[in-house]
């Protein structure tokens, strides 16, 4: 009598890989699985803390003093000058920042009066960039608030209802996109900028929303037709509660990912207006209006347009580095490949019943249905299960 034995399945590697990874997730929540995800990304954990170190720097150093709807917030901050106070010329004007020794030939490391210079008239150039940096940083906020939550709404109800809805509101959407942003921006923020950062990013958010909108869109066209959809109007779930309770829940990855997008565009948006003089308006200032503003002396004093420059450039690559490692923790796709001592880890690990039935789940998934996935474990198929061990048992 012949040994039969079971082939040994092609793709060993795979095979370690998904029991690696499934053993990693193990007894975790989908939360607790994107937060894993995310911390491991360390380009957005750099990131995230140093857009934070930016954050607490500008608000805290000239304090806050913003007025909406008469509402006036004003706060003192550490820094000895303010954005608007003119004091005594020093250095010339440069930078009193230091950051050689002078055992290698600097000035020693020393952070002085004025670390970041003087402009033309005297103001301190380290309290207007964080003026400017403040500014900046509640458009990109609001900017990201606004055209989220309209760009959601509307691509979730368009590809939720389809038909006439779908058309009507797609093409809106496509009026929008046709107009360029940039001419909108410009004739919009003559007319709203000398009323605030606050009202800029309104009129901003109300134009950027359009590409999300189309993304949710997609995203919801293709859960409106998976199972859980069906259990949930079977239950008798409202519309309302099965767009805003069961299927944007599963499209939140795109959704974030996106606004992290829109955030750094809007932070580029604000910066090119500002320069070209249809963004904040005087007395205020923002980060686009201060190279602007000193524009004139760039051959001869460069140092005013160095640091709001490299506070724009920071904060939309941290933007632009927070959104790549959220794409990575929500995108069941993508994962972290193991080292090799690690690999071998989990194939000497053998092919038991357990990793068998894990990997066969996830390769469902990965295809699209999950439903496809779990067909193989359907109590209700012993024709397949008879097939398997050579044929039906009498």
């Amino acid at each position: 009598m012949s040994n039969l034995s079971a082939p040994v399945p092609s793709g060993g590697v795979t095979d370690a890989e998904n029991n690696l990874e499934n053993k990693e997730v193990e007894g975790l929540s989908q939360g607790q699985i994107v937060r894993r995800r995310f911390f491991r990304h360390r380009g957005a954990v750099a990131s995230m803390i140093t857009l934070a170190f930016i954050i607490v720097l500008a608000f805290s150093a000239v304090g806050l003093d913003f007025s909406v709807f008469g509402f006036q917030v004003k706060t003192p901050g550490w820094w000895q000058w303010t954005w608007t106070e003119i004091p005594t010329p020093q250095n010339g004007g440069r930078p009193t920042l230091s950051l050689v020794p002078e055992w290698l030939g600097g000035e020693g490391v020393r952070f002085g009066d004025h670390p970041f210079g003087q402009d033309d008239i005297g103001r301190d150039i380290f309290a207007i960039v964080m003026r400017g940096t403040q500014q900046s940083i509640v458009i990109m906020l609001i900017v990201g608030l606004i055209a989220t939550t309209i760009g959601t709404v509307i691509g979730a109800v368009a590809g939720y209802y389809r038909g006439w809805v779908d058309s009507v509101l797609m093409r809106f959407t496509d009026i929008i996109i046709t107009i360029p942003l940039i001419v909108i921006g410009a004739v919009l923020g003559l007319a709203f900028g000398k009323l605030g950062a606050f009202f800029l990013a309104i009129i901003i958010g109300l134009f950027t929303w359009t590409g999300l909108a189309r993304l949710v869109r997609a995203e919801v066209l293709s859960l409106r037709e998976r199972e859980f959809v069906d259990a949930a109007r079977v239950a008798g779930a409202s519309d309302r509660r099965i767009i805003f309770k069961h299927i944007l829940p599963n499209a939140i990855g795109v959704i974030i990912v996106n606004t992290t997008l829109l955030m750094a565009a809007a932070i580029l948006l604000e910066t090119a207006l500002s320069f070209l003089g249809y963004g904040v308006q005087s007395p205020d200032t923002s980060l686009g209006k201060i190279i602007s503003d000193n524009q004139a002396a760039f051959g001869t004093r460069p140092w005013l347009f160095w640091w709001p420059g490299v506070f724009i450039i920071a904060i939309a690559l941290c933007i632009n580095f927070i959104g790549d490692g959220l794409r990575d923790a929500f995108d069941p796709r993508q994962k972290r490949l193991p080292n090799a001592r690690a690999l071998a880890k989990g194939r000497s690990g053998g092919l038991d019943r357990a990793s068998v039935v894990v990997t066969g789940r996830g390769a469902g998934m990965q295809g699209g249905s999950g439903s496809a996935g779990m067909r193989g474990f359907d109590a209700d198929a012993p024709d397949a299960r008879d097939t398997d061990r050579g044929g039906p048992t009498p």
